[in-house]
């Protein structure tokens, strides 16, 4: 619920860089594959599938940080293909939003567009996948009361990120999105790994 309220304000205060031809192409096979991967994901063990997204992500990441002029050609193909994994892996071990930024970013995408068009695309598969994963089992009516600070949060940090991208050229902003995937896939493959 978090996530469906952070972008609802990205969503608001960067609402004039959506672009319509990606948030189609890669946002509607992302909004199809998230509600088929939430309906696996009751069926279908994740562990070692999240093992391998984690690696993925940061030897990709690494290599976009270390040849920053290589990237994805903005095609049909490429905005499908990357709507339909990122959909798929959000709904079945909820990895998808880095896997979409990364695709993202990877397409050479402007910082602004790539922050709405992104949040367009995640409340969409954040709103599916929140209703299957309800009834599923996994959302807990008790944990809903902590709803209105996450609204707060969210709203917040959505604010700040807005004020603060400004001092940010579009190449920082690709080498922190590269290094903040990077991070956050090898402290989560930690602590997979710490399962083991």
């Amino acid at each position: 619920m978090f996530h469906v309220f952070s972008n609802l304000s990205k969503i608001y205060l960067f609402h004039e860089h959506m672009n319509k031809n990606i948030i189609i192409k890669l946002g509607v096979p992302a909004i199809v594959f998230v509600i088929l991967g939430s309906i696996l994901s009751k069926y279908i063990p994740t562990y070692y599938l999240e093992i391998a997204i984690c690696v993925v992500l940061t030897l990709v990441a690494i290599f976009l940080l270390i040849f920053s002029e290589k990237g994805l050609e903005l095609n049909n193909r490429n905005l499908v293909t990357s709507g339909v994994f990122s959909g798929f892996f959000a709904g079945a071990i909820g990895s998808g939003g880095a896997l979409r930024g990364l695709a993202l970013t990877s397409l050479q995408v402007d910082k602004s567009i790539l922050i709405s068009t992104s949040a367009v695309i995640d409340l969409g598969v954040d709103f599916s996948r929140t209703i299957v994963y309800y009834f599923n089992g996994f959302i807990s009516k008790e944990s809903l009361y902590i709803l209105p600070g996450l609204i707060l949060v969210a709203i917040l940090g959505s604010y700040v990120g807005k004020r603060l991208l400004v001092y940010l050229s579009q190449s920082n902003f690709k080498k922190l999105v590269l290094i903040i995937i990077i991070a956050t896939s090898i402290l989560q493959l930690f602590k997979l790994i710490k399962h083991i």
